[in-house]
Formats: C-alpha cells, structure tokens, sequence
C-alpha cells in the first residue's frame, strides 16, 4: 500500500518540493527527530514549513509560529502538504499509515504519558484517532487518552474509519492551528 501511495503522489510532492525551494533559502526537507515504536529515535521528513534556524520545539511552544513560517509553510501545514514525505518513513517502517503522531523528541510530558499507558509500544501513524478528534487543539491529556483509545480498539476497520475521517478533515482543514 505504501508504494502505491508513493507511486500515486510522487509528482504532487515534486511539485511541493520546488515550491518550497522557490519560496524560502534551505532545503525542502526537514528532518524532525521523533519518537517511535518502544521511544526510539528515528528521522522524520517533512516538507519544510518553517524558516531555516527556526527551534526545534512544537509550534505551540514558539512565541510567534506566524513569524517563522516560510511564505508557503501555512498553506503546506493547513493542507497537510508537508505531510507528504512521511511516507518514506512508512516504507521504512519506521511508522504507519495509523497510529499515534510520533512525538517530538523533546516532548517529554507527552513521551512519559504514552510510556506510562503502554502507547509506547504502537507504531507512529502519519494519522490517528487522537488526530480525528481535535489535532493541534488537544491537550497533551487528551490526546494520550485517545491514543490509549486507540490501542484498545486497533483493527483494520477502525484504521479505514480513521483514514476515512482524516481525508475528511484534512479537505475541511479541521483542527490545524498553525
């Protein structure tokens, strides 16, 4: 399945990758440090979305996310655009299609919630349950019991429901702060 999204979205994500580079001084590609499967470490792409030196923290946590976003970075983050690269990591197998947004990886208080109600142990999805429910608008509380939500109930249905709602979302541009 992954290669046939790769296959199917290789020329809108060219056509982001020169936007990008036309639009802003760095390279398309940010590679975020995440957590994983049991909070390993793994690299992340994403389309770059904020200007080059930017901090390597949520975008909730920066003083004015609007001041370090590139030209394009709103429209990228409110389409899900930048999202796109993610798919390498799904090929990777360093995530999947659903399952809890990995967490950055000095997002501590969210890192040791997921460890303390076993959501460690699930492979990060590109989408999830916490991300149909309210993305950027959660609290780090909420979202860990959606994610837990999610661990009880995984099956191929609830992953189908979830891809279908996402698609949903990410039309409308639901739930994106930033």
């Amino acid at each position: 399945m992954g290669f046939v999204a790769v296959f199917l979205l290789i020329v809108p994500a060219l056509v982001v990758a020169v936007a990008v580079l036309m639009t802003s001084k760095g390279p398309a590609l940010y590679w975020s440090d995440r957590v994983g499967r049991n909070n390993v470490i793994f690299k992340m792409p994403k389309f770059r979305s904020m200007r080059v030196g930017t901090p390597a923290v949520a975008t909730h946590l920066l003083g004015n996310p609007t001041a370090h976003m590139t030209p394009i970075g709103s429209f990228l983050r409110k389409s899900s655009l930048d999202e796109l690269p993610q798919l390498w990591s799904i090929l990777k197998g360093d995530m999947s299609f659903v399952g809890p947004r990995p967490a950055l990886f000095n997002q501590h208080d969210l890192i040791e919630l997921r460890t303390a109600h076993e959501v460690h142990v699930l492979l990060p999805g590109l989408t999830g349950w916490a991300q149909v429910n309210g993305r950027d608008e959660l609290p780090i509380t909420d979202k860990v019991k959606l994610d837990v939500a999610y661990l009880q109930r995984q099956s191929l249905w609830f992953d189908i429901r979830i891809l279908w709602l996402t698609s949903v979302k990410v039309l409308r541009r639901d739930g994106v702060s930033h």
